[in-house]
């Protein structure tokens, strides 16, 4: 990838910047990769609570009386079966059948504008960074047949995650009384308004509403705090931070550690919850029967025409993934040395048979795991697998996924 000399910045990137954050490209976007330890901070999330900007992300709002429509047309998932208040992960492919990227989807409306007619529906969705501006293309041309308007609000939002056993309970304590009561609640995968009181941090003088989702990206409970839109960058900056140091402050007060986190211990996260990552395991390249995300893809639940839906159904009848091709499987090491992406698998005949997409030494679990892209007859749980390490066979077993369950 080349260089980016101009790289965008978040709106809390100052915030950063005066923790001693060190920097990384990602997506186009300067972001945190670690403030200190990545292994502290990977700690603190599965034990206590991290903190992350994900600013980068992008926001693209969807409204109009056809709406659902257009998006159940563009999307995998059946969206208009989504209820208010709920969230939904989907896909969003190619006319091919492969993967342009993988997004959460959010309905805003109550409902009973979508019943009126008067308004109709509204939902945000939320893609990944490097690919924004190419999914609001997209659905901007997918929307053009309906009563539906798209527009991308990424550059007027910010999105914080607070994630880990403590988040419930440090959120708890920037909330109002009634709001609080609530959040036990609030469901995974559900999103409501929220008001997160800032009293004069950042110097802030008031209340900040955001969209509050309980969801994430690192196998432990904890939220998503969705900022905006707001046009002047300066006014978001200081919501913002405000929300930012609002929540550190109240970890301070309710005696819970709260490490701020960067990109690196997000990816360890997410591999330890055997998530799949946009540009390793999801791709142009590969169809989601491929990538670990067949699950994305209701086709026998789902039968309005959607942009792949030819491709995927033949891919189907094919076996694509499962009985023929290759499909991610999760590995298990043998040894203390690390896969990473793009080392070779090997079968017990020292034959090429896949490669390794992600892989990492597992801070929890002690031992190296990987996710990898293999021919489906070695899928197998149980099967016996080497990583080409550098020109070194180390064994690695194929196991089942997740590597790591948070306790209930």
């Amino acid at each position: 990838m080349p260089e980016n000399n101009n790289p965008n910045t978040t709106p809390l990137h100052g915030v950063h910047v005066e923790a001693g954050a060190s920097f990384t490209d990602f997506g186009g976007w300067q972001m945190p990769l670690k403030y200190g330890s990545e292994l502290a901070e990977h700690q603190a999330v599965r034990t206590s609570a991290g903190l992350f900007d994900l600013s980068h992300m992008g926001e693209i709002r969807v409204t109009g009386a056809q709406a659902a429509e257009a998006l159940d047309y563009a999307l995998t998932a059946r969206i208009s079966a989504v209820e208010p208040g709920q969230a939904k992960y989907s896909l969003i492919c190619t006319e091919a059948g492969t993967v342009l990227d993988d997004l959460i989807v959010y309905r805003l409306d109550d409902g009973r504008e979508a019943e009126s007619g008067d308004a109709g529906r509204e939902y945000l969705v939320v893609p990944n960074a490097g690919n924004a501006s190419a999914v609001a293309s997209a659905l901007t041309e997918r929307a053009a047949d309906f009563a539906a308007t798209v527009r991308n609000e990424s550059s007027q939002t910010a999105l914080i995650a607070l994630q880990g056993p403590e988040a419930a309970r440090i959120l708890s304590a920037v909330l109002p009384e009634g709001e609080a009561a609530e959040l036990e609640g609030l469901a995974y995968y559900a999103a409501r308004p929220a008001t997160v009181q800032t009293g004069a941090e950042a110097g802030h003088g008031g209340d900040v509403t955001v969209l509050l989702a309980r969801t994430g990206y690192t196998g432990e409970d904890g939220f998503e705090l969705i900022i905006g839109p707001v046009a002047d960058r300066g006014v978001l900056s200081t919501e913002a931070e405000a929300v930012w140091n609002a929540l550190r402050g109240a970890a301070d007060s309710v005696g819970a550690e709260l490490l701020p986190c960067g990109l690196a211990c997000r990816d360890s996260l997410r591999l330890e919850a055997g998530m799949p990552l946009y540009g390793n395991e999801l791709g142009l390249g590969h169809l989601p029967s491929e990538s670990g995300a067949g699950m994305a893809v209701p086709l026998k639940s789902k039968e309005a025409d959607f942009v792949g839906r030819d491709a995927l159904l033949a891919a189907r009848e094919a076996g694509t993934g499962v009985t023929t091709g290759q499909r991610i499987v999760a590995l298990q090491g043998g040894g203390r040395r690390a896969a990473r992406a793009g080392y070779p698998v090997l079968d017990a005949e020292g034959q090429r048979i896949g490669e390794v997409t992600s892989g990492i030494p597992s801070p929890t679990l002690g031992y190296p795991i990987a996710l990898a892209r293999v021919d489906v007859g070695f899928r197998e749980i149980g099967t016996e697998l080497t990583v080409d390490l550098r020109g070194k066979a180390e064994p690695f077993t194929v196991v089942r996924s997740p590597f790591y369950r948070r306790a209930e």
